[in-house]
């Protein structure tokens, strides 16, 4: 697999992509910050983003499983550069409207570029090497969120915010010309794609495929068990740093969870070795319930650090199998689509959880919301497994 170069430049690409993008992302919130007041104002600008991109989701799809994934990959790469330039022209002229565009902009691109990259995947490596790479991939993400939020702030204070973006749109152009590069085989998938797609325009065909894959269908919504502490991820450090009075716990925690989550990433493959994919998703979807539960000792600091430790092992090891269910099981002609509709069903609920994260924190408070989140994560998991352990008895009566 290392002497794959497709493998490479997928992740070198998307290391630098990621520091781009949380450039970016620290770069909003400073602009932001200082044009707009409202924080419901602030809300409303940073969901258009979003929302375009879950508008667009299904025509991505269809356009991934249509066409040449590096063209589409490409194709993306340049709406990106392109929206930098926005943000230089809002930041020039104060406009907040300008900084809509380029908001709209990127997450139009993002909507196309990642269902192509998760399509693309299992064109360049072996099958049996899909897990770690998968896991690799997801460190790699990971490492760019870490180093592009410190790096951001560094450059913060040491260079304008026109600068900052410039650093951005350099970022973007290396993964352009990277691109370039890639040498994807995609001549057996254009023909079973055609096939495949003949006649049919999006995720109306997709539904019955999902449906008649029931492992696929239930590691779907397995999903939800991560996102319920995802959703509300950032809320959460706030309130245990006002819980505990302390500033410093908030590094801590993001720092705790971003290594445990490269751990578990790296491990996985090893772990996979003794145990199945599926084991690893009961068993992942199970210790997340129990981080939320530890975190009705929020108050404590060492309790604190363990349960965003376990959440981030957790997950480290959650992702990476689910992917590799989703990218094995799912035919490669529906890829494209697949993962847009999952994008789409994840940024979707990321948003309503993240609602639900904040009323309940205001009505119920921390510790009690991390009692019902953690409840309904470890009986959300005994009821998929009951549903897989019949699945499977379904299956082998079959044979």
């Amino acid at each position: 697999m290392w002497k794959n170069k497709n493998v490479w430049i997928l992740l070198t690409g998307d290391f630098i992509a990621g520091l781009g993008l949380w450039l970016g992302i620290i770069g909003n919130l400073e602009f932001i910050q200082d044009k707009v007041p409202s924080d419901f104002l602030k809300s409303i600008i940073l969901a258009s983003g979003p929302l375009a991109g879950i508008i667009v989701g299904p025509l991505a799809g269809r356009i991934t499983d249509q066409t040449n994934k590096k063209m589409v990959m490409l194709i993306a790469g340049f709406l990106r550069i392109v929206s930098v330039i926005f943000m230089l022209i809002a930041i020039q002229t104060g406009s907040v409207w300008w900084m809509v565009i380029f908001l709209i902009c990127t997450h139009v691109s993002a909507a196309f570029y990642f269902p192509a990259l998760q399509a693309a995947i299992p064109l360049i490596v072996d099958e049996k090497d899909l897990l770690q790479l998968n896991g690799i991939y997801m460190n790699v993400s990971t490492l760019s969120r870490i180093f592009g939020t410190a790096v951001a702030g560094i450059f913060l204070i040491i260079m304008s915010l026109s600068m900052l973006y410039a650093v951005s749109l350099v970022a973007y152009l290396g993964l352009f010309i990277l691109t370039c590069f890639l040498s994807i085989d995609e001549t057996k998938e254009k023909q079973t794609s055609k096939e495949a797609n003949s006649g049919k325009t999006g995720f109306k065909e997709l539904f019955p495929v999902i449906k008649g894959l029931p492992i696929v269908f239930m590691t779907l919504w397995m999903t939800l068990i991560p996102l319920l502490f995802i959703g509300g991820f950032n809320l959460m450090v706030i309130n245990i740093s006002e819980l505990q009075n302390s500033s410093a716990i908030k590094g801590w925690l993001y720092t705790a969870e971003g290594l445990a989550f490269m751990i578990g990433a790296f491990f996985v493959k090893q772990i996979r070795q003794k145990i199945s994919s599926y084991s690893i998703l009961f068993a992942c979807s199970f210790m997340i319930g129990l981080s939320h539960l530890f975190l009705y000792l929020a108050d404590i600091p060492i309790i604190a650090v363990f349960a965003f430790i376990l959440f981030g092992f957790s997950v480290g090891c959650f992702f990476p199998t689910a992917a590799t269910i989703f990218q094995t099981k799912v035919p490669k002609s529906y890829h494209g689509r697949f993962f847009s509709f999952r994008n789409m069903l994840d940024s979707l609920i990321f948003q309503v959880i993240l609602l639900i994260t904040g009323f309940l924190l205001d009505s119920i408070g921390l510790q009690l919301m991390n009692v019902l989140f953690g409840s309904l994560s470890i009986a959300m998991t005994a009821a998929f497994y009951a549903k897989y352990r019949q699945l499977r008895a379904n299956s082998q009566q079959k044979e």
